[in-house]
């Protein structure tokens, strides 16, 4: 029961400290924009950050599929 408490205590932290990560994607768009039309890094920054966003995805859909399994195995 320990274990669950955490985790919906990480979860809710996630979730109130997402809005202060958004502030800074306005300012990494702006910087990679005005470089990208002067020809730049900024032409492959998106493409980057889309390589990052996947992998914490990724792991969170390895870590739900772990417990799906682990929970439907204490039933049985």
């Amino acid at each position: 029961m320990t274990n669950l408490r955490h985790f919906i205590l990480f979860v809710l932290f996630a979730l109130l400290i997402t809005d202060l990560s958004l502030a800074q994607c306005v300012m990494c768009k702006a910087v990679g924009e005005e470089s990208a039309n002067q020809g730049g890094i900024g032409s492959g920054l998106n493409k980057g950050i889309f390589f990052l966003m996947t992998v914490p995805y990724i792991l969170l859909g390895i870590a739900a599929i772990f417990l799906w399994k682990h929970f439907n195995k204490a039933e049985e």
